[in-house]
């Protein structure tokens, strides 16, 4: 049994009223298991087989429910980026974003707290090709999962940095849209996470309000006059949620209401003009989770006195090298070709250079374009990340492995094929990449990076 705070309790007794008994009956029950599937890699087998099999999240059509929780380590799928376990509440930016922004128009966008990654991958879903994702996160620590996470997803209009937000000063006015999902004091959570109950206090609930109230600032400056600012939490108390969008009303926003369906449950919250939407686990099947979008009314704008003409670090290649690489892309007249100065290799956008030339002066740590590999000699060694890029070329030679091959892939020990295959190979399962492989007869040596290496037993 779930052992609430008291103080917390006796909160949502007074918010909820009547509803009470049945908020405390569902977090009783075991959390709701979903995942939203990857556009640009389709599959169709194993649970992803047919989708009209499983109950679909209402508010995100990418979204589905599964009715039990299979080892998603295990699963060559999920390892090639064909979906993300994501909890479904939290989709809900989806329908806010479809009807707030006009996504199929060139938009820079800032995800600033954004590790694990559910939220950008979500994005990189939704915006068009010529959009520009900045996918941030605070903590060091967390980067390496969400880049992985957005490795596997695949786009290439995303960039990731590691920065407090303040470091962003100077892209005052630059982005059309900002996403905050802020740190906060986990209430929604409990069920998923009960040692968090251990944790809770009203004071907690103060420290978090204050440090998003920090965060909002830092952000608020970045949105461009008519642009959208998406705030959101996985908490159900107003100290975190209104009382924070009511202040960025105080620095000229105002909220956008949403037109919910009633059978959703989701429930709308208001304080005075400031307008929020709140999931309830009793009410929705999903976690506690809230968001507000609210547009810019105040002006701003993005303006800087020598605009950078070229990448601070990184040269482009000539055009021998180049031709390499161009053979690896499904449009390769779609991206230009770059060398940094430790000899990795990158494709940029070709839409997007001007953007990223603005964003790379104004950041010190980020990483952007497809990381494509490095040359050994003449020969180029493919990156990971060029094998999960939805823009890779779907001609290049490669192997379908049966699962069993799959995981071994995945466990980084070599695979035996039935016929002989030389040089570069990608191996495939079900038709989407999971990596390198370099054929040495019917022998293949496996190229997968060292941390991505399941360590998980296989049980038969």
């Amino acid at each position: 049994m779930l052992h609430l705070p008291d103080a917390f309790r006796d909160r949502m007794k007074a918010q909820l009223g009547a509803e009470y008994a049945d908020f405390e009956a569902a977090l009783e029950q075991t959390a709701p298991v979903s995942i939203r599937l990857n556009p640009k890699k389709p599959a169709t087998v194993g649970f992803l087989a047919d989708r009209s099999a499983h109950e679909l999240v209402p508010w995100c059509p990418e979204g589905i429910y599964l009715p039990l929780r299979p080892v998603f380590t295990l699963d060559p799928l999920f390892q090639a980026g064909a979906y993300y376990v994501q909890e479904a509440s939290s989709m809900l930016l989806a329908e806010a974003l479809r009807q707030s922004v006009k996504l199929h128009r060139p938009l820079n966008v800032l995800d600033l707290c954004a590790a694990p990654g559910g939220k950008s991958t979500l994005l990189a879903s939704l915006l068009s090709p010529e959009s520009v994702l900045v996918s941030n996160e605070v903590i060091r620590t967390r980067v390496p999962v969400l880049r992985e996470n957005l490795e596997k997803w695949g786009y290439p209009n995303v960039l990731i940095s590691n920065h407090d937000p303040e470091d962003f000063a100077a892209l005052r006015g630059f982005f059309d849209v900002v996403v905050v999902d802020a740190p906060c004091s986990g209430e929604g959570l409990f069920r998923k996470e009960p040692e968090a109950t251990q944790e809770w206090s009203a004071d907690s609930v103060a420290l978090c309000a204050a440090r998003q109230q920090r965060i909002l600032a830092a952000a608020a400056p970045l949105v461009e006059e008519g642009g959208f600012l998406l705030y959101s939490t996985c908490t159900y108390n107003e100290t975190e949620n209104l009382t924070n969008v009511a202040w960025l009303h105080e620095q000229g926003f105002e909220s956008r209401r949403l037109h919910l369906p009633p059978d959703w449950g989701v429930v709308e919250v208001s304080e005075k003009t400031a307008y929020g939407y709140q999931c309830y686990p009793h009410r929705v099947q999903g976690e506690g989770f809230f968001i507000s979008v609210l547009q810019k009314t105040k002006p701003g704008w993005f303006s800087m006195k020598n605009p950078p003409r070229a990448f601070k670090s990184m040269k482009p290649l000539r055009s021998r090298e180049t031709a390499q690489l161009r053979a690896f892309f499904a449009e390769p007249d779609s991206f230009s070709y770059w060398e940094k100065p430790n000899a990795e290799l990158i494709a940029v956008p070709r839409a997007l250079e001007k953007n990223l030339q603005l964003l790379d002066s104004a950041l010190r740590q980020k990483g952007f374009g497809i990381d494509v590999g490095t040359f050994k000699g003449s020969d180029l060694i493919p990156a990971h990340a060029l094998a999960l890029s939805t823009a890779v070329s779907s001609s290049l030679p490669g192997v379908e492995l049966p699962k069993e091959d799959a995981l071994r892939y995945f466990k980084k020990e070599n695979v035996v094929l039935d016929t002989e295959v030389r040089g570069w190979v990608l191996a495939r399962y079900e038709g989407l990449n999971l990596g390198w492989m370099k054929g040495v007869g019917n022998r293949v040596n496996n190229y997968l990076p060292k941390d991505w290496r399941i360590r998980m037993e296989i049980r038969e």
